[in-house]
């Protein structure tokens, strides 16, 4: 376990995550993902991590691999057309991860999903929560628009974000 990292994590307090993602901040992107999603057939979750436990430290538990664990978790795999996407921010890290399911994962390259992340990181690491989450949410919508155009099938997934 590297100590570093360690101590990010633990300083990382839920309240810090709450003043990062207030409600006015989780209502704004609720919104976005609901209008965005009037726009395709896709599906978009957005989950923001506080931290990750001692446990998950201990054993080295990566982003990308918390943020297929969450995709698991939260359902997303479980959409009519197979393309779910997830949104997952790893606050203590400042990390985004882009999961998408076999559907959508086939038609867009794993570059343009880091590219969305890469924008997004940049805003938070400037505190700019609210920003780089809604441009996130519309970066995603514009693949998903691209590959899954048309009207929207039932919602699948809770546009609420959650706050774990």
């Amino acid at each position: 376990m590297h100590l570093g990292r360690f101590l990010r994590h633990i300083v990382m307090h839920p309240a810090r995550a709450t003043r990062a993602f207030p409600p006015r901040v989780m209502d704004a992107i609720q919104a976005e993902i609901r209008a965005q999603e009037a726009t395709h057939r896709g599906e978009i979750l957005f989950v923001v991590e506080a931290e990750l436990s001692t446990w998950q430290l201990w054993h080295d538990v990566r982003p990308r691999e918390r943020a297929r664990e969450v995709f698991a978790l939260r359902g997303a795999w479980n959409t009519e057309e197979n393309n779910g996407i997830l949104i997952y921010v790893l606050l203590a890290e400042r990390v985004v991860e882009i999961v998408a399911d076999r559907g959508i994962a086939a038609r867009v390259e794993e570059a343009q999903w880091r590219s969305v992340c890469a924008d997004m990181e940049r805003a938070f690491a400037g505190g700019r929560f609210e920003e780089g989450a809604v441009a996130g949410v519309r970066g995603v919508a514009a693949l998903l628009e691209r590959e899954y155009p048309g009207a929207r099938h039932a919602n699948e997934l809770p546009d609420r974000p959650a706050l774990i």
